[in-house]
């Protein structure tokens, strides 16, 4: 005899009502915001206000998160053009957070947990892999345009 088909489990929900919901997404958006607004505020293009690269300065080699705050500085005021010049990696790093969060957000309201699988190690290897072809394109004459 063949054993019955495995019910699908129902999905967790999140205890509490929408307030307690809520409260961790928006604390991290608060966390969020005020970083931008910092950035915003105090220009990293001004010598003084932000540690130098240490990389760069003992190497001349830009790091895959240099001028990711320029980048964070420009799109506070809104220059998504300067932003992606500054570090394009790190503006597509800024949209993969906020969809990310967004997604959080939506679950949280609807009283569900934020699902999904724990990445694995070839995720983090890709990962690893996009930072090292994004450090080395950057550093290189034909990648000149994605140096900050």
């Amino acid at each position: 005899m063949s054993e019955p088909a495995a019910r699908p489990r129902p999905e967790a929900r999140l205890p509490g009502g929408l307030p307690r919901r809520l409260a961790t997404p928006l604390g991290v958006l608060a966390a969020a915001t005020a970083a931008f607004a910092c950035l915003g505020v105090v220009d990293p293009n001004e010598p003084g206000h932000y540690p130098v690269c240490p990389l760069l300065h003992l190497t001349g080699l830009f790091c895959p998160a240099c001028g990711g705050l320029r980048s964070a500085h420009a799109v506070a005021h809104g220059d998504l053009v300067a932003a992606l010049g500054a570090n394009a990696l790190a503006v597509a790093g800024y949209a993969a957070c906020a969809v990310l969060w967004a997604r959080w957000l939506g679950r949280a309201v609807r009283g569900r947990r934020t699902p999904g699988p724990r990445p694995r190690a070839v995720h983090w290897w890709a990962l690893g892999g996009l930072l090292l072809v994004f450090t080395v394109v950057r550093n290189l004459p034909f990648g000149s345009g994605l140096a900050p």
